[in-house]
């Protein structure tokens, strides 16, 4: 897991890779190679979640050359079609890491 490079504002998103590879059910391998493309950049910090990989940055640069990365990635062991879908989320008025946010609502499920 990468560190984040000191900045006033923090980018998040979340993205989710779908790589068809003609005679396979099973996407995990691709999945695994996407994901190690992705942790590759410089400047994330990634997270891999049962239905997508979520990243942080201090800048939108860095995780749309991680989404390159990852179709790069899974292009060249084999898949025939790549499908993904990127949610990005910058707020402009303060720091607010994934975390946080976690965080923030387990403070109003119990009260911490």
């Amino acid at each position: 897991m990468s560190h984040l490079e000191p900045s006033s504002k923090i980018v998040v998103a979340e993205i989710s890779l779908v790589p068809l590879v003609k005679g396979k059910v099973s996407m995990s391998d691709e999945i695994a190679i996407a994901f190690l493309a992705i942790k590759k950049t410089k400047g994330l910090k990634v997270t891999l979640t049962g239905m997508g990989t979520q990243v942080e940055s201090s800048n939108l640069k860095s995780i749309l050359t991680a989404v390159e990365a990852a179709h790069e990635a899974v292009e060249k062991v084999g898949a025939s079609r790549i499908i993904t879908t990127i949610r990005i989320d910058q707020r402009m008025d303060k720091i607010h890491t994934l975390k946080d946010r976690v965080q923030n609502v387990k403070s109003k499920l119990y009260g911490h």
